[in-house]
């Protein structure tokens, strides 16, 4: 069994030390995410269960599925409102997302867009390494670009500089709210956090292959045009401890049902 914390879709993957902080659980083991398999999938496409009936028979008893799938979805659109709120500031953005902005630039297409077929095109990925998505991997491939989008069009372009600094800062901060409630639900890792740790189950050491990943998508995505500023390095920074803190807080707890009862 294996502990990660993970940002929801965009790599950022960090070892937890046991007892710093209660992160997301693996408890499939070096194979990947509990959730749903590719036999499961290929089951669904004959006509047998749906794979969201498999998805949801496995959320643990003590947790409970509506808190849980509130959690997921809150985090999710969370997420998608941070980054639009980074890419209004126009002062930077996190390396996943500066090679989003890049590809969408030369491709001509929207934003969100690429978020979601680069999720989806890493999603195949795991196929090889034996990778199972859960039901939040799917839904972060699927709708934190399909967020941003609607997000972009109602916040404003400032062009003070102040104004641009808090959209950057308001911008962090929500994404480490949206982080930990997407990990703190526990229903699967986002389409690139599954593709380092399938990666590091292969024996890679998780700290070469996430950097090597994220420094990769930086590089390319600056070469593409994406922006690269001060606040990627702030994000860089701050992502990680403001998660450790929410974390603990934002996690569903494993009792809750059975403490309500008690209660």
């Amino acid at each position: 069994m294996s502990t990660t914390c993970a940002r929801p879709g965009h790599g950022d993957v960090t070892p937890a030390v046991s007892g710093e902080s209660r992160c997301h659980i693996d408890r499939a083991g070096p194979g990947g995410a509990r959730g749903l398999g590719l036999p499961a999938a290929v089951a669904w496409l004959r006509g047998q269960r749906p794979p969201v009936a498999a998805w949801l028979r496995e959320l643990a008893p003590g947790r409970p599925a509506a808190r849980r799938l509130a959690s997921l979805y809150a985090g999710i659109v969370l997420f998608g409102v941070s980054v639009a709120l980074m890419l209004s500031a126009r002062l930077g953005l996190d390396p996943w997302d500066v090679f989003h902005q890049g590809l969408a630039r030369r491709t001509g297409l929207p934003i969100g867009w690429v978020v979601n077929g680069t999720g989806v095109a890493v999603l195949l990925l795991w196929i090889p390494l034996r990778q199972r998505p859960g039901i939040g991997t799917v839904s972060d491939a699927v709708l934190v670009g399909f967020v941003m989008d609607a997000a972009l069009p109602l916040l404003p372009q400032p062009r003070a500089m102040a104004v641009r600094a808090v959209f950057l800062a308001a911008a962090i901060v929500l994404n480490a709210v949206a982080t930990a409630l997407y990990v703190g639900a526990g229903l699967g890792p986002g389409p690139r956090d599954g593709l380092m740790t399938g990666l590091a189950a292969r024996g890679w050491p998780v700290r070469r292959v996430r950097t090597s990943i994220e420094l990769s998508g930086l590089a390319a995505g600056w070469l593409l045009g994406g922006t690269v500023g001060i606040g990627t390095l702030l994000y860089a920074v701050s992502i990680g401890p403001l998660v450790h803190v929410l974390l603990p807080r934002l996690t569903v707890p494993e009792q809750a049902g059975q403490e309500g009862k008690q209660a």
